[in-house]
């Protein structure tokens, strides 16, 4: 009897796919609609968004970096000041809305009301509150560092080939004023928390999805060609403002992020889906890629996730002919630790 079953690859079945697979040689996780190659890639979303860009930058793509760090400031520090996370030093980036709110910023569509907010008897940014270990002395220099970062972000927006953008948060902080999004909380980590200028948000999967739709179409405004490679961070929220409890929060937020994702992708054929999110925490993975705290994913989990990605975007070829080697993000050590716990976990891996 034929039906639409019978033609369907081995992938397509859990027992042909999973059941009867060792989890760490489960295959075919991934089709690339476009390859990366030479692209110039831009990178930005939530903190495991890090990973990925250090781990393009290591395999020799073309990242780009359009705020680099002085060349006094040793590299060990970087992350301290918010240097080579991201392809600009924006910061964790949790929402499609802070997504398009920063585009719309720095194409000069959107000033925000409340762009400073007091802390320890100077400044921050409202929108990077942690970019730097200690507060600014005054107005004029945040001022002269938040344009420098605009226009940063611009020169990326016109010039990137590829934007990666891991999607981390539904749940947000909102002024009344304008709807400025931010980061964290205020309060938090500067200025003062008021129910009268703050709100709190969950963002659906209609508002996410027209966010998203709203970016694309102000990045090709001015990049007709940008693509679009979108992930959903494996990292569940570290708290929540709603009245569930903070796992079912996450699966709410998890939830909206990945459909979001799943929909775009099949609606516009320049963009795309890479499943760092199901990689993680997939069931027959059993857990084992997070940290202790069943939240940090951990530096094996991190590893796995890259070598699929590699697998799919081979790392370009260098003017000499001889490939570039995919980053190994773990030490002897860490490497050993992690075969280890792998082994009591899994059981040996198929060769």
């Amino acid at each position: 009897m034929s039906h639409p079953y019978a033609d369907q690859p081995p992938k397509a079945f859990w027992r042909r796919s999973i059941a009867e697979r060792h989890p760490l040689d489960v295959a075919a996780w991934y089709d690339p609609k476009f390859p990366l190659g030479e692209a110039r890639i831009m990178t930005a979303g939530s903190c495991f968004a890090q990973h990925i860009g250090r781990s393009l930058k290591a395999a020799g793509f073309a990242w780009l970096d359009r705020e680099p760090a002085p060349d006094g400031l040793p590299a060990a520090r970087h992350q301290e000041y918010g240097y080579s996370l991201y392809s600009a030093r924006y910061g964790n980036i949790y929402t499609a809305r802070q997504l398009l709110q920063l585009a719309q910023r720095a194409l000069g569509r959107f000033t925000p009301q409340e762009q400073a907010w007091e802390r320890d008897g100077g400044l921050v940014d409202s929108f990077r509150p942690t970019l730097e270990p200690e507060p600014f002395g005054t107005q004029a220099e945040l001022d002269a560092l938040r344009q420098g970062h605009l226009e940063a972000v611009a020169a990326l927006l016109h010039e990137a080939d590829v934007l990666v953008f891991t999607l981390g948060l539904t749940e947000a902080w909102l002024s009344v004023a304008d709807g400025a999004v931010f980061p964290l909380c205020p309060g938090t980590a500067g200025g003062t928390f008021d129910p009268a200028r703050h709100r709190f948000h969950n963002f659906t999967t209609a508002e996410v999805r027209a966010d998203l739709e709203a970016f694309l179409a102000l990045a090709r405004a001015v990049n007709p060609g940008l693509r679009l490679l979108l992930t959903v961070s494996p990292v569940p929220l570290a708290a929540t403002a709603t009245a569930d409890q903070v796992a079912v929060a996450s699966s709410f937020s998890k939830a909206v992020l990945r459909a979001v994702a799943g929909e775009i992708c099949a609606a516009d054929p320049r963009v795309d889906y890479f499943p760092s999110y199901e990689i993680v925490t997939a069931p027959f993975m059993r857990g084992v890629f997070y940290e202790p705290d069943a939240r940090a994913v951990s530096p094996h989990g991190v590893a796995h996730v890259m070598k699929t990605f590699f697998a799919a975007h081979p790392p370009p070829t260098p003017v000499d002919g001889t490939p570039a080697p995919a980053p190994d993000a773990l030490s002897e050590a860490e490497r050993i630790k992690c075969d280890e716990e792998l082994l009591a976990t899994f059981g040996p891996e198929p060769s």
